[in-house]
Order: structure tokens, then C-alpha cells, then sequence
């Protein structure tokens, strides 16, 4: 019975039993939640303690925001198993108000669009509307679509010196033959641990080659608390309007991410209360989270991807998953141990799980229906979406202002959110075939 709980959302699961799923949840996003904190960080401080500070509370945000989604609370979180972690969409507009204001106005921008997401999630009612299943259903699908390049540069090594190494490409490749053959060779809920076995294989496999490289542990303390306000926070308007604009953007990544789940792992569509719940947490989390600092908190695709192809959407895995979070932002040593993963295992995972929501948002553009309409809609916004933002046409933005360049230059889902919903209000309901074709 506690098998079969673990495919439900309720319903009892031991914590043993949970654990395994929950850690490789956490596994899959762990290394991701850091990179924009570090990267944001180092254009403004020189502080290694700081830095170190910084991520120790990403960690711990994270989990918060990630139980609250499992556990909801009046219209915060959305019952569903939702990872969320630091976003890559803020990283070009909160670098540059780094380099310009410094981190006080990191934060202070931070803190201000979290509020305004946070109040547009408990609005939802009002708006939810515009968002018809065929545009739900593009940005599911340029979701995953988007990330498919970033699990080939990680399956290659990341940004690393030896991008393209052998032992790169034969870790990479060895997490996916694992993943791959437990998959094959075992049934019930083992099963659905084929990640973490894909994970601990080309863990070994990269330490066979000598390429896992452990910190020193001496300089790192065993347990500390979370820093509040690590700096002062700045109020500047410039920067707090372009950071609201890409709000916006990360509100419609994050009700893709919830229709994905709800669709390709409850085989349902995403309810008015969930689209409320995630975008609250979404919103006064990062607002949270830029008081120590944290640059906003988002739904992790790449999770969704991994619950999709599990099937186990258990909150108490996710729960679970949370404490694994808080548990290493508490106690740093296991969180640097857990950040020696290397890039290419971490791409083969990805290669495995992300193709999942592509799936997923083209078996929601089926449910849409094949119509004429919904056809032009998903296919000219995909296309500008992807096309325009490939590094064969980089300039193609150059005579927009600085604010547009950096909302859609390398977004693909904001073009493709934007092309998807402007079709949508202005096409005519009825163009020509009433009935949609046979799926």
C-alpha cells in the first residue's frame, strides 16, 4: 500500500521509504541552485566568507520554499510536489544591477518584485483566464525545449577547461546506460530510482578518472545558522521595474511548471487554487529569501521532469526533499560534499528527465486539439521562441532599449509566453474548422 502511495499525492509513506526518492530530487537541482548566487556574488564582493554565507542560505530558502508548496497553508503553496530553487532567469538583469548598485540593491530589488508576484498569485482568480490550454501548453513545451542545452553543455563538462574530455563524455554516458538498464532490470517503486543509481554510477565513474575534487573541509564550519541580511538593502526604481518585468516571466515558467506536473503526473489540468498556491510561494518566497540575500526562488523544470518520468508527485517525499535542503544549509560540510558531483553526470541525468516535459507539453497541445488555431498559435510561438534566441542570431535584439534585450534576448519562454497569449487574444475563435481534427 505504501508503494502505491508514493504515485499519490496524499497517503502514507515511511520517511525510509521516501528518503531515496527524495534525494535524488535533490541531487538532480543541487549543484543548479548555486551557480546564480555564486555568479552574482562574484561581481560585487571579493569575500569568500560572504559567498559562502550567500549559498548556505540559498539552501535553506529553497527548502522553505519547497515545504511550503507541499504543505499548503490558506492560499500559500499548492499541495503539489513543486522542488524550488534559485532561478537562472534573474542572473543577466541582477548582475548588472550588481555591478551598477551593488548587492544591497540586489536584494533590495529582490525583496520588492517578490511582494508584486506574490500579490499577482492572490489575484489569480482575476487573470487566470488568459492563459488558455494551448498557451499553457507552449510554454510547458518551450520549457523543455529551453533547457535541452543546458543539459548537452553539462553532458559535455559544464564550462569547465576540459568541456569535451573523454572522461566527460564517458561519465555522461554512463549515467545514462545506468539509468537505462535499472529501469529495464527492476519493477514496483524501485523503478523510479533509476536517477539516483544514474548518479551514483558516473559519480564512480568520474572518480575512476580522477576528476572529483573535494574542498577543504578544514575552513568550512561543521553547522551555522542562516544570515539575515548579509547587506544592507538598496531601494533604486530602475531596478526594481526590470526586475518586476522578469516577475512576470518566471510567474508563467512557474504555472508551466505546475501545469506539467498536474498533467503529465495526475494526468489532470492545474486547478485555480494551485495556480494561486505556487505563484504565492514563488513570489513572497523570493521576497523571503532576498532579505538573507537569495536571489529569487523558483520551480525547478528539471524536477519536474524527474516527477513526471517517476510518477511520484507523495508531498511527503517532497517534504522529505525540503528537510534534505535545510539539512545541508545548516550543516555546510554535506552540502560541499554534495556540490562534487560533476557537471557531466549531472547532464546525463538531465538528458533523461528533461525530454519528459517536452513530452509532456506536446501531449498537452494534443489535448488542446489540433485545431487550425491552436496549431498557428504553438507553432509560430515555438518557433520565435527558439529561433529567436540562438546564438546564430545573436543582435537580432541590439535596436530594442537595454530592458526589452534583457527580458527576451535570451529568454525563450518569455517569447514564447508573449507570442503564445498576444495569438491567442487575437486570432478569431473559429477559423474555419469548428471541430478539431482526430488526434
Amino acid at each position: 500500500m505504501a508503494e502505491n502511495n508514493l504515485m499519490k499525492l496524499t497517503g502514507k509513506v515511511s520517511p525510509l521509504k521516501a528518503f531515496p526518492f527524495a534525494l535524488q530530487q535533490v541531487l538532480a537541482m543541487f549543484v543548479t541552485n548555486l551557480v546564480p548566487i555564486w555568479t552574482i556574488a562574484a561581481l560585487c564582493t571579493d569575500s569568500a566568507e560572504k559567498t559562502l554565507v550567500l549559498g548556505q542560505n540559498a539552501l535553506i530558502i529553497a527548502g522553505i520554499a519547497t515545504f511550503i508548496q507541499s504543505t499548503p497553508l490558506w492560499k500559500f503553496g499548492s499541495g503539489l510536489p513543486i522542488y524550488m530553487g534559485v532561478s537562472f532567469t534573474f542572473l543577466i538583469p541582477l548582475s548588472n544591477i550588481a555591478v551598477t548598485y551593488g548587492y544591497g540593491a540586489v536584494m533590495g530589488s529582490v525583496i520588492a518584485g517578490g511582494i508584486f508576484e506574490g500579490i499577482l498569485g492572490l489575484s489569480a482568480q482575476y487573470w487566470k483566464k488568459i492563459i488558455a490550454p494551448i498557451v499553457a501548453a507552449s510554454v510547458v513545451t518551450g520549457i523543455g525545449l529551453s533547457l535541452l542545452g543546458t543539459a548537452a553543455r553539462s553532458f559535455g563538462g559544464g564550462y569547465a577547461e576540459d568541456f569535451g574530455s573523454v572522461h566527460n563524455l564517458v561519465a555522461g554516458t554512463v549515467t545514462i546506460i545506468a539509468c537505462i538498464l535499472w529501469q529495464i532490470h527492476t519493477r514496483g517503486s524501485k523503478r523510479q530510482l533509476s536517477i539516483l543509481i544514474g548518479l551514483v554510477a558516473g559519480y564512480i565513474t568520474s572518480a575512476l578518472f580522477g576528476q572529483i575534487h573535494f574542498p577543504d573541509f578544514s575552513s568550512i564550519k561543521w553547522f551555522a545558522f542562516p544570515t539575515i541580511l548579509p547587506f544592507k538593502p538598496e531601494f533604486h526604481l530602475d531596478s526594481i521595474l526590470t526586475v518586476l518585468v522578469i516577475y512576470l516571466v518566471s510567474a508563467t515558467e512557474t504555472i508551466g511548471d505546475a501545469s506539467a506536473i498536474a498533467r503529465g503526473a495526475l494526468k489532470r489540468p492545474v486547478n485555480s487554487k494551485e495556480i494561486t498556491g505556487v505563484l504565492t510561494v514563488d513570489g513572497f518566497g523570493s521576497a523571503l529569501g532576498g532579505v538573507f540575500g537569495v536571489p529569487p526562488v523558483t520551480s525547478y523544470s528539471e524536477n519536474v521532469g524527474l516527477t513526471i518520468m517517476t510518477g511520484v508527485v507523495n508531498r511527503n517525499v517532497a517534504r522529505i526533499g525540503a528537510g534534505i535542503l535545510i539539512f545541508c544549509g545548516l550543516f555546510p560540510p554535506i552540502g560541499f560534499f554534495l556540490q562534487t558531483i560533476p557537471s557531466s553526470v549531472i547532464g546525463g541525468v538531465l538528458l533523461v528527465v528533461i525530454g519528459q516535459i517536452v513530452v509532456s507539453g506536446c501531449q498537452m497541445i494534443s489535448d488542446a486539439g489540433f485545431t487550425v488555431r491552436n496549431k498557428l498559435i504553438a507553432s509560430l510561438s515555438l518557433a520565435t521562441g527558439i529561433g529567436f534566441t540562438t546564438s546564430s542570431v545573436v543582435g537580432i535584439w541590439d535596436s530594442f532599449p537595454v530592458i526589452v534585450q534583457s527580458i527576451f534576448g535570451q529568454n525563450v519562454v518569455a517569447i514564447i509566453f508573449f507570442v503564445a497569449l498576444l495569438l491567442n487574444l487575437v486570432l478569431p475563435k473559429n477559423m474555419e474548422d469548428k471541430t478539431p481534427e482526430k488526434k
